[in-house]
Parts: structure tokens; C-alpha cells; sequence
């Protein structure tokens, strides 16, 4: 009877490892084990524990709080958290149909909006964009605005 279809060994006598380099011998490495080095964090927050860092998030919130803690997802756990007034995105454009045309570059409004003290909170890592200490934080120019 044939082995058709009953996940027998059909190329002859040598076993071949499915999928993606999951068998024996994959990566010409002739079966030898490498010994990987543990994964280090690209960011080492530790040393940002107990101090003011700023916070910047998806959709463009911003807080300003001390650090407390973190975890391998960079969910993070700040205390005497406030939220900075970012504004909100305006446009000169003034149709939905002039917005689809136009390049113009929206402006954020910060006018009359004052922060909010939240105390101790707990970000989710995955909404974060931006984690900078606010020792040292300055904003600078932007090189590539053309003057007018």
C-alpha cells in the first residue's frame, strides 16, 4: 500500500525538515548548537527610575512624570504624571474637499487648554512613541523648514 498522504518519509532514506529552517543541519551550521548571548533592551530604562521623563503617545498626547517602573513591553508606571496641553490639529484648509487637495501642514493650537495633574498612573507600552528624560530636553529647530 502506499504512504501517499500519511506523512510517511517519501524522498528515500533521509528525513528532510519542513518549514522554515527547522530541521537538522539547517543554516549549514553542520548540526552544531550556537550559544546565543540573552537579548539586551535597546532602551535601559533603569537608569531613568525616580526621575522625570516625558512621555509621548499615539494620536499625540503628551505626560511629564517621575518613573517608578517598567516592564520588558515598556508599560511604565509614573507618579505626579501631568498631562502637557499639545492642542489640537488644525488646518487652513476649510472644506473636507480643499483638505484632500491640500499640503498644508496642520498646526497645533495650544491656546486656552491648561494641563491636567493625574498622579499615579500606568501607560501601556504599546501606545507609546516617545520616552525622553526631561533633564536635558530641548527643542530645537527644525533643519529642514525652508525659510519664506
Amino acid at each position: 500500500m502506499s504512504e501517499r498522504g500519511r506523512g510517511g518519509n517519501r524522498g528515500g532514506g533521509k528525513p528532510r525538515g519542513g518549514g522554515r529552517g527547522g530541521g537538522a543541519g539547517a543554516g549549514g551550521g553542520g548540526g552544531q548548537q550556537t550559544e546565543r548571548k540573552p537579548r539586551e533592551a535597546i532602551l535601559d530604562l533603569g537608569r531613568f527610575v525616580d526621575k522625570e521623563i516625558r512621555v509621548k503617545f499615539q494620536g499625540g498626547r503628551e505626560v511629564v512624570g517621575v518613573l517608578k517602573g517598567y516592564d520588558q513591553l515598556q508599560n511604565l508606571v509614573l507618579d505626579e504624571v501631568r498631562e502637557e496641553p499639545t492642542g489640537k490639529l488644525t488646518s487652513t484648509c476649510e472644506s473636507a474637499v480643499d483638505r484632500l487637495k491640500c499640503i498644508d501642514i496642520p498646526r497645533r493650537q495650544t491656546e486656552g487648554r491648561p494641563g491636567r495633574k493625574l498622579g499615579l498612573v500606568v501607560l501601556r507600552g504599546p501606545t507609546i512613541v516617545v520616552i525622553s528624560p526631561v533633564e536635558g530636553y530641548e527643542e530645537v529647530a527644525n533643519p529642514f523648514v525652508q525659510a519664506e
